[in-house]
């Protein structure tokens, strides 16, 4: 039987939907050896699911940089904590990379976040916002976009939390893994439904 997606998921239907999380190791990167040999490993992948975390900002004209870069394979999810090391060289070197994908969402949204740290010249990077509309998707935020392709919920209640932290806890990194590693489920499944045609598409008005 054929997948059914949606043209925009009902936003009402998410909260019955159960919850999925990253289940996979994470590895939180706190020195500049550490991210060597991290970015070592991460470039023998051919696809990483990638995204960014920065501390929320509650008064007018605060910015902060961004405080944490998730890279994700299938199993193991990197936490590269940029507060504490910058971009280092190793970390540039992955993300000048044009040999490894690195799949994401609004990624110019997220590079120029990284590049306010340090200017490198973006790899090769897939946003997968330039690919969903090829199935018939309008939805455009992670979360209605996983409920969509898997019928399942992700939770963003550690969103607004503070990634700037001298240590995150259990719930933040769970959290920012499990963005990173639904990126590139994602990318996987649009590539199979776009190549399998094994998913009808129905149209609605939701918001």
């Amino acid at each position: 039987m054929k997948k059914t997606i949606y043209s925009r998921f009902p936003k009402e239907n998410i909260a019955d939907l159960p919850t999925v999380s990253f289940e996979g190791r994470i590895v939180v990167v706190l020195s500049e050896r550490e991210a060597e040999k991290a970015v070592d490993f991460l470039l023998t992948q051919a696809f990483l699911g990638i995204d960014t975390e920065t501390r929320p900002s509650f008064r007018r004209g605060q910015l902060h940089m961004v405080s944490l870069l998730q890279v994700s394979t299938n199993d193991i999810c990197f936490l590269f904590r940029l507060n504490r090391t910058d971009l280092t060289p190793a970390i540039v070197r992955l993300l000048e990379d044009e040999r490894v994908a690195k799949v994401g969402l609004s990624l110019h949204d997220d590079i120029l976040s990284l590049k306010r740290r340090k200017l490198f010249v973006p790899g090769h990077f897939i946003d997968l916002q330039n690919m969903v509309g090829e199935l018939g998707i309008e939805d455009m935020s992670l979360q209605k976009l996983y409920a969509n392709l898997f019928g399942q919920k992700i939770s963003k209640r550690q969103q607004l939390t503070n990634w700037d932290a001298d240590v995150l806890n259990e719930r933040q990194k769970r959290y920012a893994a499990t963005d990173a590693w639904a990126c590139l489920q994602m990318y996987q499944e649009i590539c199979r439904l776009k190549a399998t045609n094994d998913y009808e598409l129905l149209e609605n008005e939701e918001d």
